[in-house]
């Protein structure tokens, strides 16, 4: 007996009419590797930014901010995955005049993204829970209360310089993590801002992502002189998927590398 079609609502609150879920597009890098680490068999397409898991076989329809509305459409995916801040509304608006059910994602802190990961794969998907969900849970209970907080910039661009504002998931990862986010209180969520007000507000850690702006040892720290730079994994900072497990791990020993003292010479 075929599975009857239900409306459920995502995170926006926003009904979705759902049959059965078989073939599914993804357009965002972190639910394309929650999806495959839970049935991988249901990926049909997915962005060029999906970059895992790295075996990952599917139809490429375009990025983030331009999909491929028309391929997509001929797909004939059961379900489109996407989320509000990563997806413009215009194109999901298109897929869904399509006929195509959208599932949007709304992600702001961890116990948001960890509730919405169960809501699309259980409920959108009707999948059983995936047991790095619960690791990766288990895995940020066991940070436990955050140690001294040392007073951060955050950029995540360059040309111009855009940083960590308010109300961002990769920012209360770092406050759980002990990192005070400088601007966490910015009116804008993403505020640019010249370096030379970056530097004005004394930090005592620059926070340097390697995506979306791929910043590196050689482009970016030189633009903090003096100041401990952090050059952290952006995967394990800004997505939530089954890289939320080691996340804690691999952000923690990246922070404590760069505020370690120099050892002495002798």
């Amino acid at each position: 007996m075929s599975e009857a079609s239900r409306t459920e609502t995502d995170d926006q609150g926003s009904p979705v009419r759902l049959g059965p879920v078989r073939r599914v597009v993804s357009l965002v890098p972190s639910l394309t590797e929650a999806v495959a680490a839970t049935a991988p068999q249901l990926l049909i397409g997915a962005t060029r930014w999906c970059t895992h898991p790295a075996d990952l076989v599917v139809e490429r329809i375009g990025g983030t901010k331009n999909p491929d509305v028309p391929r997509i459409t001929e797909l004939r995916p059961d379900l489109v995955v996407a989320n509000e801040e990563e997806n413009r509304a215009p194109d999901l608006a298109a897929l869904r005049a399509a006929g195509i059910p959208v599932w949007v994602t709304e992600v702001r802190t961890l116990p948001q993204a960890l509730a919405s990961l169960d809501r699309l794969l259980t409920v959108a998907c009707r999948l059983p829970r995936p047991a790095w969900l619960d690791e990766a849970g288990a895995a940020w209970e066991a940070v436990g209360e955050a140690p001294a907080y040392v007073r951060a910039v955050v950029p995540v661009w360059r040309r111009p310089w855009m940083v960590l504002g308010r109300d961002t998931f990769a920012g209360d990862l770092l406050h759980r993590l002990g990192v005070a986010v400088i601007h966490a209180d910015h009116p804008e969520r993403y505020p640019a801002i010249p370096i030379g007000e970056l530097l004005a507000t004394g930090p005592q850690l620059a926070v340097l992502p390697d995506e979306p702006y791929r910043f590196t040892a050689t482009d970016g720290p030189e633009a903090f002189p003096g100041i401990p730079c952090a050059l952290v994994s952006g995967r394990h900072l800004t997505w939530y998927g089954p890289s939320l497990v080691r996340a804690p791990a691999v952000l923690t020993a990246q922070l404590r590398a760069a505020q370690r003292p120099e050892d002495p010479q002798g």
